[in-house]
């Protein structure tokens, strides 16, 4: 027995073993690989075979038990316009087609249960890669490839007469940069796949200087024939992209009224723009519209961190834009949505400031979109006890360090809005009884300023 026969018979009782089922036996030095198709991928097959050659190859069916076995082919139409094989022979639980019909389909009726085949001849389809090179002229948006070679596609039909292709997977690997969705750029090597190839092919263009490297394809690799390919030119880029972030300065008040989520809320909305430039980047600016198709645009940065604040109320609009050094190819990064509310303004009339610590023990407006703002608090006798012009700011009961009585006092609030609002407003707070420690005493009637202990 010659050795190349040893081989394939060893493949066949590797592939018998895989599929329980079907075997191949014959001339070729290749192993047939399996493919084996997922219950519901709406083919109707149970595997597709791929042979290297299918000359002199013979496609044998080990049945589960002394039952009738019957063959018949498909083509395109679909299993529904199958035919009869006649010549089938049989030893026992094995019937053999000898010489398979390539780039078929397989009905193999077993007792009344039916097995469904594609086996696909390779030598039909065989890959070759001579050569590669890409378009002398960079594009924007676009690498063009010459592809020396052959690697169309693998075809195959459903039990319906669906056409179908085998994925090649056929690799072109090379570097660029990709963004990592936080501060910079990386530059990385990537790998494109594809199930088949035209002699003309594009891609996505890369971002660095790179050469490229074309191999495959996965039957090739299994069989360790991979084919490879590279071009003989340093791709030089001209595609430009850009990466940018938005912070929102977090003031931290609890009673300053805002957006759930999203950029803006209550003005003044304080936000640092950062762009993020790829290598072949000459000109970049930031635009700022009040429409988002950025016809209105108001305001422009060139360069690449902006600190801006919002502090009129609308909604605006903030996008980054690149460009290579002759404006030949430009780029807009992510358009950001600021929305800044409208101004409201509302006063508490009760706390008790001494009692619960962080519960009502600090006297605060609650409000949106203040962007100037003055606070007076008056005692009975006219005394200002407290004055602060920041809006999340407030009065914790205290005077020169002290806490006050209880009883009445009395604001003074003038205030103007992100929407031009202006408001001036007049009030009363009331001070609720407080807890005081040992010794302590309820003041001395001067200015209504407590003056014992507490």
């Amino acid at each position: 027995m010659n050795k190349r026969l040893i081989s394939l018979m060893a493949a066949a009782l590797a592939l018998l073993s895989a599929s329980g089922q079907v075997s191949f036996t014959g001339a070729s030095t290749h192993n047939p690989i399996v493919l084996p198709i997922a219950k519901n991928s709406g083919t109707g097959l149970d595997s597709i075979f791929v042979v290297f050659d299918t000359q002199e190859v013979d496609m044998t069916f080990t049945a589960k038990s002394d039952v009738t076995v019957t063959w018949s082919s498909f083509g395109e139409r679909g299993g529904g316009y199958d035919e009869p094989i006649s010549g089938i022979t049989r030893s026992g639980r094995e019937t053999t087609l000898r010489h398979v019909l390539p780039n078929k389909g397989y009905i193999i009726t077993e007792g009344t249960y039916r097995h469904y085949y594609w086996v696909v001849n390779y030598a039909d389809y065989y890959m070759s890669l001579n050569g590669l090179s890409f378009s002398s002229e960079a594009s924007c948006s676009l690498v063009s490839f010459n592809l020396d070679g052959k690697a169309d596609a693998i075809p195959y039909y459903t039990i319906n007469g669906n056409r179908q292709v085998l994925d090649r997977m056929i690799e072109l690997t090379y570097y660029t940069q990709v963004w990592d969705d936080s501060t910079h750029w990386e530059t990385k090597e990537v790998t494109d796949t594809f199930a088949a190839l035209d002699q003309a092919f594009q891609i996505d263009p890369p971002l660095c200087n790179t050469v490229f490297v074309l191999s495959g394809d996965r039957f090739l690799k299994t069989w360790d024939l991979t084919q490879v390919v590279r071009t003989n030119d340093i791709y030089y880029p001209r595609a430009v992209s850009c990466g940018s972030t938005a912070v929102q300065e977090d003031r931290g008040y609890d009673n300053e009224r805002g957006l759930d989520s999203g950029l803006g809320g209550s003005a003044p909305v304080h936000i640092v723009f950062t762009g993020y430039p790829s290598d072949q980047v000459a000109f970049r600016r930031w635009e700022m519209a009040t429409d988002e198709d950025f016809n209105e645009v108001f305001i422009q940065y060139n360069q690449d961190e902006v600190d801006y604040t919002f502090n009129d109320a609308g909604t605006y609009y903030v996008r980054y834009f690149v460009a290579n050094d002759d404006g030949s190819c430009e780029n807009y990064g992510e358009t950001y949505r600021i929305m800044v509310s409208e101004s409201e303004l509302v006063c508490p009339n009760v706390f008790s400031p001494g009692s619960t610590e962080g519960v009502n023990d600090v006297w605060k407006v609650s409000y949106k979109s203040l962007v100037e703002f003055h606070c007076w608090i008056f005692n009975r006798w006219g005394t200002c006890v407290c004055e602060f012009t920041d809006p999340g700011e407030g009065w914790d009961g205290k005077y020169k360090g002290r806490l006050v009585d209880t009883g009445v006092y009395y604001y003074v609030i003038t205030a103007l809005g992100s929407d031009g609002v202006k408001y001036k407003k007049r009030g009363d707070i009331t001070i609720l009884r407080y807890k005081r420690g040992a010794g302590g005493t309820s003041g001395d009637g001067t200015g209504g300023v407590d003056t014992g202990g507490y």
